[in-house]
């Protein structure tokens, strides 16, 4: 690659372009198995494994899944937080050279259905009380011959495995269930058990789809950003060499990113495995205590996050009787960072934030805060090894603009998807002569250090997830007593961004805000339901009739006007 003007930029001990192993995801946890076979890889609750432990139920599973005819290519769902049953999965659907599609345990019904069916899945790995609460009544809908169901106990040890199902069965709402026998269940942990190990190889080629990760597009609608071996393993690469300072075999990472995000696959999960250290798997992550916990209990060097997790940290009561100094280098990324929670973060743990920035369909690392040399705060960065950037006219997305210019950012290197599962215009809108077209306003300055201004998409940042207006909008103007809606992303100081949604009803007909959030819950994940609702006897419209968001938008951000 040619130099650039943000390589100035890279500290000591970063190289521009570097070598990447030829070694898929699943060969990474045997690399590593091979050269730290007695470290720990897992730490869930009072439970570890350690990387052969990992390396043999990764085989386990991998050979019951091939009994049930799942190969190369297949689409497997898993459909579970962040648990030692999540991590052995992923390995094993891609030790056999199958397609991961990782559901958040959040979907509904109705969203489960639409990922699933899209991507073909035929074999579903997911806990006990997600199946009977949310899968179980569309089953004949589906196409999913085999339920693998695991339970949160089942990977505990004694006697927090007893005591478990207990506090489980009080949560609201519950979070265990008896599953009935019968054909095409089967159950995780006697799987895993009962099976003679006979798959020891990595089957995929770099060059093969590893992952079907669901993202919204243009239109709203969920699809499938296709992310080869060759792709994640790039980011995982440059992520990993990014920070000198990674010990392999001695770091422990806090895994509260969610594994069912690309965020936290790659900077966590795959990056742990890779450098063969150990994950300590927070499966709630929106509880800060088990976090802190966490990170004081097992000594820990890196925390991933993103920013409403700093926040929370710094916000935790008697967050200064912890004894946080054991943490490193902490990335930030899916939302801004705000000056005051990175400040306050970093002078009660004596850690460092860099922040940075990505996409899924980037895998998700694009640009990130150098660890250890000059970062600008609010800024995202720079690009990383063998990634180039441009900022480009909004309108012809090809003129190149100048210096503190804002246009579109656009991006190519090795970590960046073969686009999306059967869409090809949505592909050819995206993906253009080999860049990247991110939907984001950007502008670089004159260091190389970029900074997002703005969004060409209505996506709304909640709390670090994207909200799809679209979704929200079809979902509301389902409701028999509303004519149109129309939602938007307005600024909040907890979640970066929360849910409004405009509503028009039907002449004559009535319905409560309570009744609004109602419906909503029963056909969106919780992060998606508006928080607001405001009644309207009509919403602005251009002269074609399209409802204009953007006044809607200004409406709010400037009340009087």
């Amino acid at each position: 690659m040619e130099p650039k003007l943000w390589h100035k930029k890279y500290e000591a001990g970063v190289p521009t372009s570097l070598d990447y192993p030829d070694r898929s995801l699943p060969a990474m946890l045997s690399h590593s198995a091979a050269r730290f076979p007695s470290n720990t890889a897992i730490i869930f609750n009072n439970k570890r494994l350690t990387y052969a432990e990992l390396n043999d139920q990764v085989n386990r599973l991998a050979t019951a899944l091939q009994g049930m005819g799942v190969g190369k290519g297949t689409a497997v769902a898993i459909y579970m937080p962040n648990l030692p049953q999540t991590v052995i999965s992923f390995f094993a659907v891609l030790r056999l050279g199958a397609v991961a599609v990782m559901t958040n345990p959040l979907y509904t019904s109705r969203e489960i259905q639409h990922q699933w069916t899209d991507a073909g899945v035929t074999v579903a790995i997911m806990l006990d009380f997600l199946y009977e609460g949310r899968v179980k009544a569309i089953r004949k809908e589906l196409g999913v011959e085999h339920y693998i169901i695991g339970s949160i106990p089942e990977y505990l040890g004694f006697p927090l495995n007893l005591i478990a199902p207990l506090k489980l069965k009080r949560a609201n709402p519950p979070m265990i269930a008896k599953v009935e026998s019968g054909p095409g269940i089967h159950r995780f942990k006697a799987t895993v058990r009962n099976t003679t190990p006979t798959v020891t190889t990595d089957a995929p080629a770099l060059d093969d789809l590893a992952l079907l990760q669901y993202t919204g597009g243009t239109t709203g609608v969920s699809k499938g950003a296709m992310l080869t071996h060759r792709s994640v393993a790039a980011n995982v690469v440059q992520i990993s060499l990014w920070n000198p300072s990674i010990k392999e075999g001695e770091e422990v990472v806090v895994a509260c990113l969610p594994f069912f995000h690309i965020y936290g696959l790659t900077v966590v999960m795959l990056m742990a495995v890779n450098a063969g250290v150990a994950m300590v798997l927070i499966p709630n992550p929106r509880d800060v205590g088990s976090i802190v916990k966490g990170i004081v209990k097992n000594k820990a060097t890196m925390c991933p996050a993103v920013p409403a997790m700093y926040q929370g940290i710094n916000k935790f009561p008697n967050v200064e009787s912890f004894d946080l100094s054991t943490l490193g280098v902490c990335m930030s990324g899916s939302a801004p960072l705000p000056v005051e929670v990175l400040e306050e973060f970093e002078r009660r743990t004596g850690a460092k934030i860099t922040e940075g920035y990505g996409l899924t369909e980037s895998s998700p690392v694009i640009h990130s805060n150098p660890c250890y040399g000059e970062r600008k705060i609010g800024s995202i960065g720079i690009p990383l090894p063998d990634t180039d950037v441009k900022i480009v006219d909004l309108e012809d997305g090809v003129t190149e603009k100048e210096v503190g210019e804002p246009g579109e950012l656009i991006a190519s290197g090795p970590q960046m998807f073969a686009g999306y599962w059967n869409r090809a215009d949505e592909t050819a809108a995206t993906l253009k002569n080999g860049w990247l077209y991110t939907g984001d306003i950007a502008k670089m300055d004159e260091d190389g250090f970029f900074f997002i201004v703005g969004r060409k998409k209505d996506m709304i940042l909640a709390s670090g997830y994207n909200v799809y207006p679209d979704e929200i909008d079809r979902v509301l103007m389902g409701h028999p007593d509303i004519l149109e809606s129309a939602t938007i992303g307005i600024p909040d100081e907890k979640r970066g961004e929360t849910v409004k949604s405009f509503v028009v009803l039907h002449a004559g007909h009535s319905l409560s805000e309570d009744d609004v959030v109602a419906y909503c819950k029963e056909n969106l994940a919780v992060y998606k339901i508006p928080k607001q609702i405001e009644f309207r006897d009509s919403l602005p419209k251009s002269t074609v009739l399209k409802i204009l968001r953007r006044e809607l938008r200004d409406e709010e951000m400037n009340p009087g006007l």
